[in-house]
């Protein structure tokens, strides 16, 4: 009988803070001008766009809440157009039932609990129906100015694989990358890593070929990628 390995970990090791720094800044190089892909026109569309984002992609919430915002533009509204029809705005995307339930209720909240303002306020913010940490920590990053750190699917994996934010959960992930991106970098680190995840490193085959930050990735297979990838740098010729 033989003992099964345990895995090896998708990183060599964690990043050093000199490391980390680097990486950041060569995302940031390769987009300087990085923002959500989510439209909004205030804080309280971003708030109803981040919610129905969840398990879903920017680009079909993108679809459905362009309707959805010309019919219930404020939470009176939305609240008026009720969860029957803002179902029916946003039934293309996963969740609508509960989604639709949320962000009625969510807008009753604010009328009755803040003079129908987002409040900036981030426990305030979590009593919402709806909305967790993620969501809390977006609306705060990019309404409110914060150097906050949401963490989803693509945040979560870049800490682990590329040694930059090692961790178990989002949450030890999100303490690390707090820690240790460097304050004046912290708040705009959001948008380069999600969009990094989301169209360079991402889930099945990270691109490594054409990363930017590919020096202080510490991810254990990114030469055997970068080797086979379309950009591959060939081996040198012989002598």
């Amino acid at each position: 009988m033989t003992t099964a390995r345990a895995p090896k970990k998708p990183a060599r090791r964690a990043m050093t803070l000199a490391e980390v720094r680097a990486f950041i800044t060569r995302l940031a190089s390769a987009n300087p001008n990085a923002e959500s892909e989510l439209d909004f026109v205030d804080d309280y569309t971003l708030l109803v766009a981040v919610v129905l984002s969840a398990q879903a992609t920017d680009a079909s919430v993108n679809r459905a809440t362009k309707a959805l915002f010309r019919d219930a533009p404020t939470p009176r509204a939305m609240v008026e157009l009720g969860e029957e029809k803002v179902g029916a705005h946003i039934r293309t995307i996963g969740l609508w039932r509960t989604k639709a339930r949320n962000v009625v209720a969510l807008s009753q909240q604010l009328l009755e609990r803040f003079d129908g303002r987002v409040p900036y306020d981030r426990a305030a913010l979590e009593s919402l129906p709806g909305v967790g940490r993620k969501t809390a920590n977006v609306v705060m990053n990019v309404a409110f100015g914060d150097s906050t750190m949401a963490v989803d699917t693509h945040i979560f994996r870049i800490g682990n694989r590329t040694g930059l934010a090692p961790g178990t959960t989002p949450r030890a992930v999100e303490d690390q990358l707090v820690r240790r991106i460097p304050s004046d970098m912290l708040r705009p680190a959001h948008h380069w890593l999600i969009l990094h995840g989301r169209y360079v490193c991402k889930a099945r085959k990270p691109e490594c070929w054409r990363c930017p930050a590919f020096d202080p990735c510490q991810y254990r297979m990114k030469n055997d990628l970068r080797a086979t990838g379309p950009d591959r740098i060939p081996p040198p010729s012989p002598e």
